[in-house]
This record gives structure tokens, C-alpha cells and sequence, in this order.
């Protein structure tokens, strides 16, 4: 992997982590397009780069982090069930992660939950903006589907914590809080499984500094504008989308284009 290539994955992660539309995904396709989503060190770095993004989230929301260990224990309890299935299926994950396939599936079957999500959790007078453990748990059960690649984390528990009628701002920002946990242990496994294998960090730090720089400067932007839309606007332009990639996706592959 050159640095340019860093830059782009790094680019593609800050933008695409907090919103729903699966990061994993697009980095997935673009390492695709680009011949190197085949190599370790690929799979690797899609994973820690995601270090970067979620440093965004503790810088812009570091009082919240101050507030109380209640906050943490919250998070503790909707990180558990995440943990726990991904240490299970670790290497069906791994094998996943190089399909471009699962990705258009996941993001057509997301696409089409989320046309009908506004419908279906409207924000009311029983909206809650307090996250109880009960929530918290739940939210992280429902982070447990995002394993599968093109699901994204960010969707699945934004849903979790709508499904558990807190209001869309609160949900996200719960999902963003979750993300520093999830991410942060993601990373430290994923570089210790890569060194592991045998294969030194040494040559390959600059690519890994410049994509986590990268991806938090990208990140930093994308969480408030994030925001600021989905309360206005809510998911279905998402929908949109992840429809539209999806279904390119699989016209590009029956047509005969590898993208594997």
C-alpha cells in the first residue's frame, strides 16, 4: 500500500465512520478498485484507521467524557455483547472483510430498512434523551450485526437506540460514544493479530500515522454535519444511497468486473 492510497482509505473512513452508510464497506470497494484489498496489511489498516475517527468524537464531546463513570459503565454494558461475538467469529469476520458481494447485499437490505425507519421511530413526547442500561444493552446487541461487512456500526445502533425510543440525536451521539470502546479494542487486536502472524510494524507505521491523522481531521467535520442533518432531515436520503452503491456494485459484478 502506497501513502497515497493510506490517504484515500484514510479519506473514505473519516467521512464515511459515523455516518450510515458503512465505513468498512466503502473502504472494502475502494481498496478493491485500487489492487489491494487482497493483502494483510489492507485489512489491518482498514481497521485501525478507524483509531483516528473515533479520536473525533473524544475531542469534540471531551466534557462528556469527564461526566461520570455511570457514563462509562453504560458504555461498558453495550460494548460486552460486541466483544464477546466478534472474538467468536473472528475468523469468519476476517474471510468476510474481502468480499465486495456481502458489502452491495448488506447495503441494499440497509438501504431498504432505512426508507421506512422515520416511519417507523417517530420522535414523540415518550422520546427519551437519557440512555438507562437497559438501552445500553441493547444498543449493543444490535452493534453485534455490524460485524457482518456493509451493515456499518454507526446504523445498527443508531437503530438499536431508536428501537429503544431515545430521540435520533441521542441515539447517534450514544453511537458515537460506543465507537471510542469498540474501535479502540478493534485496533489493539487487530495490530497485535497482524504482528502476530509475524509481520513487523516497523516498515509500516508512516502509512498507519498518516491515515489515523487523516481520518480525524475528516472525522471532525463529518460528526457535526452528521448531526445537524439527521435531525433536520432524518435517514432516508441514506436509504438512497446505500441503495443506489449497492445495486452498482452488483450490476458490476454480474457484468463481469472483479472487484474482489
Amino acid at each position: 500500500m502506497s501513502v497515497y492510497q493510506a490517504i484515500i482509505l484514510a479519506i473514505i473512513e473519516g467521512f464515511s465512520e459515523f455516518l450510515p452508510i458503512s465505513s468498512t464497506g466503502h473502504m472494502i470497494i475502494a481498496s478493491s478498485a485500487m489492487g489491494i484489498a487482497g493483502q494483510e496489511f489492507t485489512k489491518m489498516f482498514t481497521v485501525c484507521i478507524q483509531f483516528g475517527a473515533i479520536l473525533s468524537v473524544i475531542v469534540l464531546y471531551w466534557r462528556r467524557f469527564f461526566q461520570s463513570t455511570v457514563f462509562y459503565a453504560k458504555l461498558l454494558v453495550a460494548f460486552l455483547p460486541a466483544a464477546v461475538i466478534g472474538k467468536l467469529l473472528d475468523d469468519w469476520i476476517d474471510q468476510l472483510l474481502g468480499s465486495v458481494i456481502v458489502v452491495a447485499v448488506s447495503l441494499l437490505i440497509g438501504g431498504v430498512i432505512f426508507l421506512f425507519i422515520d416511519r417507523l421511530f417517530r420522535e414523540g413526547p415518550e422520546s427519551k434523551e437519557e440512555v438507562s442500561y437497559r438501552t445500553a444493552f441493547w444498543i449493543g446487541c444490535f452493534q453485534t450485526v455490524a460485524i457482518i461487512p456493509g451493515v456499518s456500526r454507526s446504523a445498527a445502533t443508531i437503530i438499536g437506540g431508536l428501537s429503544q425510543k431515545l430521540t435520533r440525536k441521542t441515539a447517534a451521539e450514544f453511537s458515537f460514544f460506543l465507537a471510542v470502546p469498540t474501535m479502540f479494542a478493534a485496533t489493539v487486536y487487530k495490530l497485535w493479530a497482524f504482528y502476530e502472524q509475524g509481520n513487523g510494524l516497523g516498515n509500516v507505521w508512516p502509512e498507519l500515522l498518516i491515515g489515523n491523522l487523516v481520518a480525524f481531521g475528516v472525522a471532525l467535520i463529518a460528526i457535526k454535519s452528521f448531526i445537524t442533518f439527521l435531525t433536520r432531515h432524518g435517514f432516508k436520503i441514506f436509504g438512497y444511497y446505500r441503495i443506489l452503491i449497492g445495486l452498482v456494485i452488483l450490476g458490476l459484478h454480474f457484468s463481469g468486473v472483479s472487484l474482489d
